[in-house]
């Protein structure tokens, strides 16, 4: 095993600028045992590598060498495995085809990926979902950063390659980390579990437009059983390990694979299965198109049958007997992870994860505390503005439970919604370049989410489209119970989920040029990508939404919930509240229903810290428009600083201010 002394040295080696050094009395010598099998390697941070010389440069090849010759186990010391390249032109055109290369590597571990980016390449392949592929991955990001660092110099590369860098560096050391904590995940639970998930993206992601393309899809109805056999064997091992998730949790996995292997060709009752739906779907058009004959069909069909009811099928009937099997011990009363095997750590890493910052529980929670009162405050004033006559905790109320403010519980009332947003999204995306110089160009669509995974009240989300436009972007919204969907709130989480928010921040990323396509086609940053989207719920105000005072409450309702999350996901998990303490903190401080309350705190149950990035996100890109505005003055232009949050893939919220800060020097020094 590793010594603490090797550990401590080679920080050094990386990190130190030069104030001491590898041979300091208090690191002690490290061991040939150490180099040989350290599997953790150090962390690079961003944040120091800039005041480094020639001398880090030296020292940076040394440590990747020694890093690549141990990042494979086995590899010999003295053979190390890293790639000298060559380099024509300057660092940071090499750097960056060098960072194109390996985003292909990359994506190979992924066909679901693949698919997602519009890409026919293993398309009949469902990730490898094992601890051991994820073992494998990490292996794969150690070693390309080993010939990163051993093959080009950070001080000679351009300011944007620079943060390509650091983004390299960043995406490692979650790889690291994710791994480190793997034990303590929550494999399967009620919130966009992998068991529903995958159906869902078979259905709404895998096209269908020859034979071929069917063919594909059939194979990956049956690897969806081979990746729930991987789950839960990896939900197995953490409940050995005292991992287990709340018992709603349990409830709701048990519930959404039985719908999910329910009808035909399940069973002999008269409902059709969502994915049986879709394999009918396909088959009908090919048919159609003149692409296959009936025939052809026909044996398709049942190799579809097949696939379904001998594969994929026993795998959730596993999934369901053994979470039926271990629900007995679950607690009766949900607890946060900080009651688990090393919980504390676990939700502090989480904490360091969904905000980038190092923010701790304590101080989230008081951030919380402050927002909460602040917003409170602008819903006592539009209160007076609707002339109503009452406490604000009478006017939520009001809100929660008039009937003016909900459209009818019916299939009716669920379209009227899908058309509110559309209309709302679609009066906002005219004024787009009034407020920003690039603009996205997929479409985006507002559906409501498909039955098999419906929740009440659970909350809505969007859904990447292609970089080419040939799949929008889609907004889902869970219409089971319109009395969970109030109409106030609608427009601002249109703007959130749609344009500004999240189909805008992301489809500008996945339609950029000029950066690496790791950045422009990563993966999601929740500080950042939830921070842009409460931002933009704000931002809409500016640009002439919330005319209605009543959707302006719904604004802050929408904002307010944020801030409540920062308070109870921060109780939950560091301050031990239940959950109906919880819930009731909810309620006192917004006009949310009950149903929505509960569904959003047993969220926060099963996604430490992921309730967190929203706020942190928001006021951390408010503050650098605020630097932007202060230090620019009349120079300053929101098109400029809006493309410039924008313009380079999600960002840790340290890298952001970096990039904002090289933005205002380039305006005054113009």
């Amino acid at each position: 095993m590793p010594t603490e002394a090797l550990r401590k040295w080679l920080r050094l080696l990386l990190l130190n600028d030069g104030e001491k050094g590898p041979s300091s009395p208090d690191m002690g010598s490290p061991s040939i045992t150490d180099f040989l099998f350290w599997p953790n390697w150090p962390r690079v941070t961003c944040n120091k590598r800039n005041k480094l010389g020639n001398f880090r440069t030296m020292k940076t090849k040394f440590a990747a060498l020694l890093m690549a010759s141990v990042a494979v186990t086995g590899c010999d010391l003295m053979n190390p495995t890293v790639e000298t390249l060559a380099c024509a032109t300057t660092q940071t055109e090499c750097l960056n085809a060098w960072f194109d290369e390996k985003f292909q590597e990359e994506l190979a571990f992924s066909p679901i990926r693949q698919t997602a980016l519009g890409m026919k390449t293993d398309y009949d392949k469902i990730d490898d979902l094992s601890l051991a592929a994820q073992q494998e991955q990490l292996r794969w990001w150690q070693a390309a950063t080993a010939e990163m660092e051993a093959n080009f110099d950070y001080d000679q590369l351009e300011d944007e390659a620079k943060i390509s860098w650091d983004m390299w560096q960043f995406r490692k050391e979650q790889a690291e980390r994710a791994l480190e904590y793997a034990d303590n995940d929550y494999i399967l639970t009620q919130m966009n579990g992998t068991h529903t998930a995958l159906p869902s993206f078979l259905l709404s992601q895998h096209t269908v437009e020859s034979e071929s393309d069917m063919t594909a899809f059939i194979a990956r109805l049956g690897g969806i059983g081979t990746a729930m056999d991987q789950l839960l064997a990896r939900a197995q091992n953490n409940a050995e390990a005292g991992t287990r998730p709340p018992r709603f949790a349990y409830d709701a996995v048990i519930e959404e694979s039985q719908k999910l292997i329910s009808g035909a060709p399940f069973d002999k009752s008269d409902a059709v299965s969502a994915l049986w739906e879709g394999s009918e779907a396909h088959l009908e058009k090919l048919v159609a198109d003149g692409t296959i004959t009936d025939e052809r069909a026909d044996e398709l069909r049942e190799q579809a049958r097949t696939a379904l009811t001998d594969t994929m099928a026993p795998a959730y009937s596993r999934v369901i007997e053994w979470f039926t099997e271990d629900r007995a011990n679950t607690s009766d009363l949900a607890q946060g992870v900080s009651e688990l095997p090393s919980g504390s750590d676990f939700y502090n890493y989480n904490l360091g994860v969904m905000t980038t910052t190092n923010l701790t529980a304590d101080e989230i929670h008081d951030i919380g505390l402050n927002e909460v009162a602040r917003i409170r405050a602008e819903m006592e004033a539009i209160k007076d503005q609707v002339g109503f006559e009452g406490t604000l905790q009478e006017f939520f109320v009001f809100t929660r439970e008039d009937d003016q403010f909900f459209f009818s519980n019916d299939e009716a009332g669920a379209q009227a919604y899908i058309d509110r947003a559309t209309m709302h999204i679609d009066e906002l995306t005219k004024r787009l370049p009034e407020f920003f110089g690039t603009l996205p160009k997929a479409p985006l669509e507002v559906r409501r989410v498909e039955a098999f995974r419906e929740q009440d009240g659970a909350a809505q989300h969007y859904r990447p489209g292609t970089p080419d436009g040939s799949r929008p972007g889609i907004y889902y919204a869970h219409l089971s119970d319109m009395s969970a969907m109030p109409i106030p709130p609608l427009e601002a989480i249109a703007y959130h989920e749609g344009n500004p928010g999240h189909h805008m921040q992301v489809s500008i990323a996945q339609e950029l040029e000029g950066i690496p396509k790791f950045r422009s086609q990563g993966g999601f940053i929740s500080a950042y990508g939830e921070g842009w989207a409460l931002y933009s719920e704000a931002l809409a105000k500016e640009m002439g939404g919330y005319q209605d005072p009543y959707s302006d409450f719904g604004r802050l309702q929408s904002e307010m919930w944020r801030a409540i999350r920062l308070v109870v996901d921060t109780g939950i998990h560091s301050k031990g509240w239940s959950e109906d303490q919880a819930v009731a903190y909810c309620l006192e401080n917004s006009p949310n229903p009950e149903t929505v309350a509960r569904s959003e705190v047993r969220r926060y149950f099963v996604l430490p810290g992921q309730a967190t990035s929203y706020k942190i996100g928001m006021i951390r890109i408010q503050e650098l428009r605020g630097k932007a505005e202060k230090e620019l003055g009349e120079d300053f232009d929101i098109r400029g600083f809006h493309d410039t949050v924008l313009g380079a893939g999600a960002l840790p919220l340290s890298i952001l201010e970096k990039r904002v800060d090289q933005w205002i020097e380039s305006v005054k020094a113009a």
